[in-house]
């Protein structure tokens, strides 16, 4: 008998070793669709809410997400140190990370406003929030698309944000804030953004990027995310729809997984491009724009487009299919309808970025 033992062991051992050799592919398999990617929300896919910060961390803690981003200075009560101090304490305690953001600091921008004063008491007021508040950006946009027909075009509002940007450096450099700047609403495409950032200067100035805003600018998101991931310092993410039309290509932002992004090959080059850098969803879903890239007179406001950037575009729009614009329930009342839409838009969007292994809570 004793001399059976080892005998025994050995195929016990053996199927043993079989079993972890069958399991292995399925192992592996796992392994390579976990993309550890810190994941969260942009405030600005639940705006009907009303939120603000202290209800948007609630809301943050209720999703498990791994990141935040307050993307206008508005959703904050007060701008007091204590109060962003506090906010700062508590979103530590929920390990919840805090990007912060606001919106145009092209003082020649058809969207600028002077609420916070001058351009440049914008930048600063909004990257000494930031510090206080523990984030290490601030976000900040050019414009939208109607500044690519102002006088001078787009390049010249470029230059003027270079300007904003370049008088707030040693305060950007004192506080380590980065200025993230946002493709924004059909404002840039992805080689003049790194135009400005180079301009401005790639040691305090990095880019927020916006993959729905990439197909307002007839860009692929792929496209884009390969000249911008080596700048990007924080996200606002959604899918779009895209599908020939009769004066060029009609997009619908959606759910993620809901257009026609490849969000698997999109996060593998994510996880390489743009290490530790979190991916807030900001879902801005339910209506069609038209792209009318055939109409005469179109391309005037895009001098410096390449034909590599449109082809790409096309070859989405012929996978795409059109999809028709959202619209409220019958009977319901339409505010309480936004707001349960926003939701469910978001929370669709965070289930289907974990269903492909996108998140570091669990």
């Amino acid at each position: 008998m004793k001399t059976k033992q080892p005998e025994r062991s050995t195929r016990r051992e053996f199927l043993a070793a079989a079993a972890l050799s069958a399991a292995a592919p399925v192992l592996a398999n796992a392994v390579e669709d976990r993309r550890p990617i810190p994941l969260g929300f942009d405030n600005f896919a639940v705006r009907a809410m009303g939120w603000k910060a202290d209800q948007l961390l609630d809301y943050a803690m209720k999703l498990n997400v791994d990141s935040l981003l307050i993307s206008d200075l508005d959703a904050l009560e007060s701008l007091e140190p204590a109060h962003l101090e506090r906010l700062r304490a508590r979103a530590k305690e929920l390990g919840v990370g805090i990007h912060l953001g606001t919106w145009s600091i092209c003082p020649t921008s058809t969207t600028f406003k002077k609420k916070w004063g001058n351009a440049e008491q914008l930048l600063a007021l909004g990257l000494r929030s930031a510090a206080a508040l523990g984030s290490p950006v601030l976000r900040v946009v050019l414009g939208n698309g109607a500044d690519r027909d102002t006088p001078g075009g787009i390049k010249a509002r470029i230059d003027d944000t270079v300007a904003v940007c370049k008088s707030q450096r040693a305060l950007a450099e004192k506080l380590n804030v980065k200025i993230a700047v946002e493709n924004h609403a059909g404002d840039l495409q992805a080689h003049e953004l790194v135009t400005l950032v180079e301009k401005g200067g790639k040691s305090f100035v990095g880019v927020n990027l916006d993959a729905g805003n990439s197909t307002w600018t007839l860009e692929d998101p792929l496209a884009s995310l390969e000249l911008l991931g080596p700048y990007a310092v924080t996200t606002s993410l959604r899918d779009s729809m895209v599908w020939e039309s009769p004066n060029g290509a009609t997009v619908q932002w959606t759910a993620m997984g809901e257009g026609v992004v490849d969000w698997k090959k999109y996060f593998d080059r994510f996880q390489t491009l743009c290490p530790g850098v979190p991916v807030h969803i900001e879902t801005i879903s339910g209506f069609n724009r038209e792209i009318p890239f055939l109409k005469p007179g179109f391309w005037k406001n895009f001098p410096e487009a390449r034909a590599s950037d449109l082809a790409a575009f096309l070859a989405l729009a012929k996978r795409g299919k059109p999809k028709p614009a959202h619209s409220a329930p019958a009977g319901e009342d339409p505010k309480a309808a936004e707001k349960k839409y926003q939701i469910a838009e978001l929370e669709r969007s965070l289930a289907y970025c974990r269903s492909i292994g996108l998140g570091i809570k669990k």
